[in-house]
């Protein structure tokens, strides 16, 4: 069987282990296949990027990303999860959903458009530590590529949505939440209890409604869910530590939220594990909207976040082959043929925007 050449790269690169922090090896395959094409990939990290061929400062500049790193595989495959394996339609192997297809997708369609007329440039970025949100991942990257002088005006971002595109993403904020109490015998009623204490707070935290709530996301939805306190069956806990998961949208700052909760509580601190995973919403009426509406593709809110939360700057759209229901599960695969519609849309977007 002859494969595509987006298929062949594919399979090198879940043949490739590529777990978070540890994607040195796909870098070098996507830089080598690039460069075999004919492009002048460059590497931050292990982030592989590439201009198209007339690049011009004076043109806005399109950011087409996806990612190669992967989560580690579950226990319950039945597949090798390095091992790509063909089957009918469906090509099986950790990764290829979550976002290898994506990415050798934007990587055809760039190849193909790189010399092209467009109105506007493409920049490729296929980048690292999506999964895991670190800190050599979009968040080197995105500065590396501006102290170059190379200005985003807007991306899309390569993530299994069944190519429909996802206009909006929450955010995310974890709060640690520390409760103080006083500790004392249990059988002699001494002592502040700071579970006690902490449910005041957590109570408190579940009736709190946000001022603001956003057209598009809706409301922030919150939940606690980690706690843990005492030491032992007969002594009053001195204090109660407990998690809380925040979904944000655009309607106030992660910042903002932070601050709020703050005012609402009694006894508790609450201390942001970060507040970088931001709410994105595109406008509308921004080209890259039309431009799907006009394939008669359907917008909707992604229930997931990606790297769109770390590009704060400038808008992003979220559009890929796959379907996020079989990422980060045993015997994840992805449809060649979604990968062939893939491209065909990726084109057409790309051959009706004017940025």
């Amino acid at each position: 069987m002859t494969l595509r050449p987006e298929i062949t790269l594919l399979r090198s690169l879940i043949a490739t282990p590529s777990v978070s922090r540890e994607e040195a090896a796909t870098a070098t395959v996507i830089i080598d296949y690039l460069t075999r094409a004919g492009a002048s990939p460059r590497r931050v990290h292990n982030n592989v990027w590439a201009l198209s061929d007339n690049y011009d400062p004076a043109r806005p500049t399109l950011l087409l990303n996806s990612h190669h790193d992967t989560v580690r595989p579950a226990g319950s495959y039945t597949h090798d999860p390095h091992s790509p394996d063909i089957e009918g339609d469906r090509l099986y192997g950790l990764g290829s959903n979550d976002a290898g297809a994506s990415a050798v997708s934007l990587i055809s369609v760039f190849l193909e458009l790189r010399g092209a007329a467009l109105p506007f440039n493409l920049l490729l970025a296929i980048t690292a530590e999506e999964e895991v949100g670190g800190e050599k991942g979009m968040r080197a990257f995105l500065p590396a590529i501006h102290a170059l002088g190379i200005d985003i005006n807007c991306a899309i971002v390569g993530e299994p949505t069944g190519m429909q595109p996802a206009i909006g993403e929450r955010g995310l904020v974890v709060l640690d939440c520390l409760t103080p109490g006083v500790t004392g015998h249990a059988a002699r009623g001494e002592g502040i209890n700071a579970i006690y204490r902490a449910i005041e707070d957590i109570e408190r935290l579940r009736r709190y409604e946000f001022p603001a709530v956003s057209p598009v996301l809706g409301p922030v939805s919150l939940n606690v869910t980690q706690i843990s306190a005492g030491w032992q069956h007969n002594a009053i806990p001195d204090e109660c530590k407990w998690v809380t998961d925040i979904r944000t949208t655009d309607a106030q700052s992660n910042e903002e939220v932070v601050e709020l909760l703050r005012s609402q509580v009694k006894y508790s601190t609450l201390t942001p594990r970060s507040t970088r995973v931001k709410a994105s919403v595109i406008d509308e009426n921004h080209p890259l909207v039309k431009a799907c509406l006009a394939l008669g593709l359907k917008p909707f809110v992604s229930p997931t976040t990606s790297d769109m939360s770390l590009m704060h700057d400038f808008p992003s759209l979220k559009i890929g082959p796959g379907e996020s229901s079989r990422s980060h599960k045993a015997d994840e695969y992805v449809l060649l043929s979604e990968i062939e519609q893939a491209i065909q849309i990726y084109k057409l977007i790309l051959n009706n925007i004017n940025l």
